[in-house]
């Protein structure tokens, strides 16, 4: 019989045993395990662990699993291998995530399907298109927000997303429309958090000599800069760089900060607790 390979992750409050029982379910289900990890965090006494396994298909495997885990007050999720995430990229005039992410998905990096490309500009237009990438170009003032807002929860719904990704979408989204959209929004925050929040940080990292810039991929939760923060990176920077050396080298961090951000939860390699993740 074929086997399909899947991967859990669990967290819960800590105590003995759990990593024994949650082996000894694969087992008796017939599965093999092909890696497992986990992670105890002392301070807040949560256990987390992700496991990746293989077993023959088994349609009532997400009911026999959650029966367990409800016993041992633990919190799960159940992926399988097979399923790919469908994305939804959203970008305004700064292309150079966009360019990244369709070539690495292209290049195979990225195991996921790109529904769309959405913007609040035309530029990025003749970019979707270069990839066969459906495009859609959504313009907004601040007199028409609202609606804009509206049109994009829409489209998002119309493409059936599992994920949305900023890259370099520069306009703030609401509370009411992470909640209608309901998936997960990662963004690329062009500083590195907390330091240099708003606009123009590169500009404001010049004024202060700084001799590292960095760049954040995070969860967009509805508090600005604020959320779960999932890949973070630095590189250097001397007296000798102007701001466009700033912004250029800047540039080069967002893209491969956010490609490892996206990477990570379509590998299902991330568990966010409070404010904070866990990355395997």
């Amino acid at each position: 019989m074929e086997c399909r390979k899947a991967t859990v992750l669990i967290s819960c409050p800590d105590r003995k045993g759990l990593v024994a029982a949650i082996a000894n379910l694969l087992y008796e289900l017939g599965a093999n395990i092909l890696h497992a990890d986990q992670h105890l965090d002392r301070g807040a006494g949560m256990f987390f662990q992700r496991i990746q396994f293989e077993l023959p298909d088994l349609a009532d495997l997400r009911t026999v699993i959650g029966r367990k885990c409800e016993s041992l007050g633990m919190t799960f999720r159940l992926v399988w291998a097979d399923q790919r995430k469908r994305t939804a990229i959203l970008v305004s005039k700064q292309d150079h995530c966009l360019w990244d992410l369709l070539l690495r998905h292209r290049a195979g990096e990225l195991a996921t399907d790109v529904a769309c490309v959405l913007s609040n500009h035309a530029d990025a237009g003749d970019v979707a298109r270069t990839f066969g990438v459906p495009f859609h170009h959504l313009p907004v003032t601040p007199e028409t927000k609202a609606a804009q807002q509206q049109a994009l929860v829409e489209r998002l719904a119309e493409a059936q997303v599992d994920l949305v990704v900023l890259a370099r979408y520069m306009q703030i989204l609401s509370g009411d429309f992470l909640t209608h959209v309901a998936v997960p929004v990662i963004n690329i925050h062009h500083s590195f958090l907390p330091a240099f929040v708003g606009e123009r940080p590169y500009h404001r990292a010049h004024e202060r000599g700084v001799k590292l810039i960095g760049a954040t991929g995070h969860y967009v939760t509805a508090e600005l800069d604020a959320g779960p923060i999932i890949e973070q990176d630095v590189v250097r920077t001397t007296h000798a760089d102007d701001v466009d050396d700033l912004v250029r080298k800047g540039r080069d961090l967002e893209k491969v900060v956010l490609a490892r951000a996206v990477r990570a939860h379509l590998d299902d390699r991330v568990l966010v607790y409070g404010n904070k993740t866990v990355v395997f």
